[in-house]
């Protein structure tokens, strides 16, 4: 295949990453802590990747917490109380993922305790019960397997996944 002068026009430049200062930094950080709640690891990751040198990072998130744009408490409350209402996560996949975005444990710790323990055991129950019925297992014993696979996976402990599934086969005639 043949490149002429036209070809080479129309592909696209890489992209350079573009360096930001402390203050273009700090002013783009108010501005996305200012529509959504932030954790401080996500500033500093996104301080990280704008090129922002490792001391002005410290003073620029130190500035974002006097001012209460960013507040790691903050953000885990609002974090566990949207991923156990809306998506029904349970609390180890929420605490995973706090962990991964840089919030300290005895704030997630913290946060965690807000869950309403009974709320969540009806949202697995319900969850739990839809994914039965597109299950396909040749036998009680392999059908069981794969309903506790999927309530691990949404982060649920094994202890509450048995207590809801022996309440749901009593309630239940189909298996």
């Amino acid at each position: 295949m043949r490149h002429n002068e036209f070809d080479r026009e129309m592909t696209p430049a890489p992209r350079e990453r573009k360096t930001k200062t402390a203050d273009e930094a700090l002013q783009s950080l108010m501005r996305l802590a200012a529509r959504a709640e932030r954790s401080s690891g996500y500033a500093l990751r996104l301080m990280r990747t704008w090129g922002v040198a490792e001391c002005d990072r410290q003073r620029v998130l130190q500035t974002l917490i006097e001012q209460r744009f960013i507040d790691d408490r903050r953000y885990a409350d609002a974090y566990v109380r949207d991923k156990s209402r809306l998506a029904g996560w349970g609390a180890r996949k929420i605490a995973i993922n706090l962990r991964q975005k840089g919030v300290a444990q005895s704030i997630i710790d913290d946060a965690l305790q807000q869950i309403d323990n009974e709320a969540l055991a009806d949202h697995l129950a319900d969850r739990l019960s839809r994914k039965a019925k597109s299950i396909k297992a040749s036998n009680d014993y392999e059908f069981r397997a794969k309903l506790i696979r999927y309530g691990l996976s949404l982060g649920y402990d094994y202890e509450t996944i048995e207590n809801v599934l022996n309440t749901i086969k009593g309630n239940t005639t189909n298996w």
